[in-house]
């Protein structure tokens, strides 16, 4: 999974709740209106794409403010090694 990919992800969540997509990944979470709710949503979306549940802990999350870290810790996430078929 790309990181284009993954970003038209989070246009899918953020249009779905009719908010405006986003082209620029320095923007801040919190100035496009993205919650952890959608967060969850992308994740949810990118395991049914992979195939299998991503592994990571919670504590690495608190790092993320940027649309960037959001698609930094996806790709990440998805490739790790220790999978769960979903």
């Amino acid at each position: 999974m790309g990181r284009e990919d993954i970003l038209d992800m989070i246009n899918v969540v953020l249009t779905t709740r009719e908010l405006e997509p986003v082209a620029d990944a320095d923007l801040v979470l919190r100035d496009v209106g993205f919650r952890s709710l959608d967060f969850s949503e992308v994740a949810l979306r990118l395991e049914d794409e992979l195939g299998y549940e991503l592994n990571f802990e919670a504590s690495t999350m608190r790092r993320i403010g940027t649309i960037r870290d959001v698609i930094d810790f996806f790709v990440e996430a998805s490739l790790q090694t220790d999978v769960h078929r979903v």
